[in-house]
């Protein structure tokens, strides 16, 4: 029987790649990708050749039987997610789970978090913090989301998209005015980017910038 690797990734820059990292990759017989393009970015600066398997929200219950029967076979898989660690905000938990019911070794490599080091800058408190995610796309249930967080004691982590932050640090100005926020974009790579303030104030400063890359919000703690 093969083992499922569980693989963190950079979030931006490719030197926070861990040696251990590399070294499973380039030992396992297939890798496992949310996206295949962003893997092939990492094959190439690292001289990994493995076969790649794309494994997103669309195809997952296609994917699992067969990436199953090649582990009970025998073949050692990673998985790997576009940035971070799979799991977070991707079709992650439901290989690993699957692979756990058949009694598969799993071993996870650490690595890179967005939502850690989005924490360790904000200065927000982090012994305590809940993370929530992407907020849903549309208006009305996304309000409601940050409506139920209105009296949250704890710091909140959310992702948010290029084309969508503007109308959520508008919701965020409207249901949760009072609280500290802190932005960041590009997250370790070379035009990362933090904003700090009000949510009005912000959003503002948004205004004058080019939106571009991804995004976390950290919003702080009731007052």
């Amino acid at each position: 029987m093969g083992t499922l690797y569980v693989c963190a990734t950079p979030i931006g820059n490719l030197e926070d790649a861990p040696p251990r990292l590399i070294r499973t990759l380039k030992e396992v017989d297939l890798v496992v990708a949310e996206d295949t393009r962003s893997a092939l970015k990492l094959f190439q600066v690292f001289g990994i050749r493995k076969p790649l398997v794309s494994f997103f929200r669309h195809n997952v219950r296609q994917r699992i039987p067969g990436l199953l029967e090649k582990l009970r076979a025998g073949e050692n898989m990673a998985l790997i997610t576009d940035a971070g660690v799979p799991g977070i905000s991707d079709p992650g938990p439901e290989l690993v789970s699957a692979a756990a019911a058949e009694g598969i070794p799993i071993t996870v490599i650490p690595g890179p978090s967005a939502v850690t080091t989005a924490l360790a800058i904000s200065g927000f408190p982090a012994d305590e913090f809940i993370f929530i995610g992407f907020l849903p796309v549309k208006a009305g249930k996304r309000r409601k989301v940050l409506s139920e967080l209105q009296d949250e004691k704890r710091t909140v982590v959310l992702f948010e998209s290029p084309h969508r932050i503007r109308k959520v640090l508008g919701d965020i100005s409207t249901l949760l005015p009072d609280r500290q926020i802190v932005v960041c974009r590009e997250l370790t790579k070379k035009f990362e980017t933090t904003y700090r303030g009000y949510p009005r104030d912000v959003n503002a400063e948004l205004l004058d910038s080019h939106i571009r890359g991804e995004f976390t919000v950290i919003l702080s703690p009731l007052p």
